[in-house]
């Protein structure tokens, strides 16, 4: 293997420098990339969102029947993209696979990012996030009880667990990085650093019970983040509209989530490389695995996409058939097959080994392949609320 490909023999001295470096220097890019992050969430997010809590949300396009709109693709897109972070360290921890230490750690910060980013979007779209407590089992004089067979309360538990879980997971992991700043740093630092690592000494039965308790957790978080997705796609699968009343929807969800977050560890990881100075740590090795990872995804995302085409043509119903052409056809075609061009054809380009370890085209078809599966993810509450039983009920989300 060629020195471009593998990193330089470093020490533990060398690792625990770099991490330290990370946490605590700044600088004029720093602050000027804060302040940018700062302004981009103002204009975007907040004067936005108090602009519709003022004239309500209705001015997000929300209307009847389209009652769902683009919250309801953004929280699915963010909870996809949450789970491979999680995931996919804790199988490569599993398989004791070597080239996962340089980015699990960042790929688990993505999936609380993530999941923080989903629940944000709940409260957007609840329209009175002042009442959200109404929501919560609790008794009370209006005798409102929130519906535990109703799949959002399912979503509710599932996330949460996950949060929990994965919290956890990348916490227990720290512990170490944190004893690490605690020890070279000085001031507020190493108070916070000091409560952060738990007394953490770093001897043989500690990092003993360390391994344990991470291989435990694990083994826990991989059928919880399967099981999160597959309840989310239960929020459409449960009903009898067309186009969303689908068997497949589970691992149609759970595929499509992990191919997502894939895609979002490769930019992560290319910005962490260029930017943070990485790159010893992070090499082409990780992106010829992410990539060839990503290949697969890409493979069996399409196929599914394939089955469900092929079961609504073969149900051979009305309703069904029509949710078919209008997807494939109708006012939202366009965004169809550009979803079909950037997360099905596009990712074909990986078969090269050439093009996986290319850092600026990975960085592009990854970026890419998430604008594909936000914009499937639109695709289904898009086409199917606007598509149902009776065509005077018919109409658009723009």
């Amino acid at each position: 293997m060629s020195s471009d490909a593998r990193p330089q023999e470093l020490t533990y001295a060398d690792v625990n420098r770099d991490v330290v470096r990370s946490l605590v220097e700044t600088g004029s890019k720093y602050y000027i990339t804060l302040a940018c992050s700062i302004g981009v969430m103002l204009a975007c997010f907040f004067f936005p969102w108090f602009y519709q809590l003022y004239y309500g949300i209705g001015a997000s396009g929300v209307n009847h029947p389209s009652v769902w709109g683009t919250y309801l693709a953004s929280f699915i897109f963010w909870i996809g993209l949450s789970h491979s972070g999680t995931l996919l360290s804790c199988v490569l921890h599993i398989t004791n696979s070597e080239w996962r230490k340089a980015m699990y750690r960042s790929a688990e910060a993505m999936t609380l990012f993530s999941l923080c980013v989903a629940a944000m979007m709940v409260m957007v779209h609840v329209g009175r996030p002042w009442f959200i407590h109404w929501a919560l089992p609790y008794p009370n004089q209006m005798e409102m009880w929130p519906n535990f067979r109703s799949p959002l309360m399912f979503d509710v538990m599932a996330i949460t667990t996950y949060l929990t879980g994965s919290s956890i997971f990348i916490y227990m992991g720290s512990i170490p990085d944190f004893a690490a700043v605690r020890d070279r740093t000085t001031g507020w630092r190493h108070h916070m650093y000091v409560v952060l690592s738990l007394g953490w000494r770093g001897t043989d039965l500690e990092w003993h019970r360390l391994r344990w308790a991470y291989t435990f957790l694990a083994v826990l978080i991989i059928p919880l983040a399967v099981s999160v997705h597959s309840i989310v796609s239960w929020d459409f699968a449960l009903s009898i509209v067309p186009a969303l009343h689908q068997t497949i929807f589970a691992p149609y969800f759970v595929v499509g989530a992990i191919y997502s977050g894939t895609a979002g560890i490769v930019t992560v990881m290319y910005f962490l490389r260029k930017y943070m100075n990485f790159e010893q740590y992070i090499t082409k090795v990780h992106f010829d695995n992410l990539g060839k990872l990503l290949l697969v995804l890409s493979l069996i995302w399409t196929y599914i996409n394939i089955v469900e085409i092929f079961t609504g043509w073969y149900g051979g119903t009305s309703t069904e058939g029509e949710a078919i052409r209008y997807r494939l056809f109708g006012y939202y075609a366009p965004l169809y097959w550009e979803m079909i061009l950037f997360c099905a054809v596009a990712p074909l380009l990986m078969i090269s080994r050439r093009f996986r370890t290319s850092f600026v085209p990975m960085l592009v078809l990854s970026i890419l392949i998430n604008i594909g599966m936000y914009t499937e993810r639109f695709l289904i509450v898009g086409t199917s609320l606007s598509r149902q039983y009776l065509p005077d009920a018919w109409g658009l989300y723009v």
